[in-house]
């Protein structure tokens, strides 16, 4: 297996439809575009000269997206906990 199908079968267990095509540009050289989305409505979508380099930032993208949906989830709790103190429910984040 390699590396970028590892990486493409990460993206899917984490909920990511994905996709990839390779592409020459004007000058000839060969582009590869990555794409990956969710049913929530985030898409990102990257350009490389290497299909490896495509997922890559793909993984990168997607992970920092999944930390920052994290710490808004947990400040949302904090709010919550703040407003309503100690009887506020507990969301959990999945």
């Amino acid at each position: 297996m390699k590396f970028w199908e590892v990486i493409a079968d990460n993206l899917s267990k984490a909920g990511w439809s994905w996709g990839c095509v390779a592409t020459v540009d004007s000058n000839g050289q060969t582009i590869f575009v990555a794409d990956a989305h969710r049913d929530n409505g985030k898409r990102f979508i990257v350009t490389a000269d290497e299909k490896l380099r495509a997922f890559l930032e793909l993984q990168r993208v997607t992970r920092a997206n999944q930390l920052r949906d994290l710490v808004e989830a947990a400040a949302a709790v904090r709010y919550a906990k703040s407003y309503f103190g100690s009887h506020a429910a507990v969301i959990r984040v999945l």
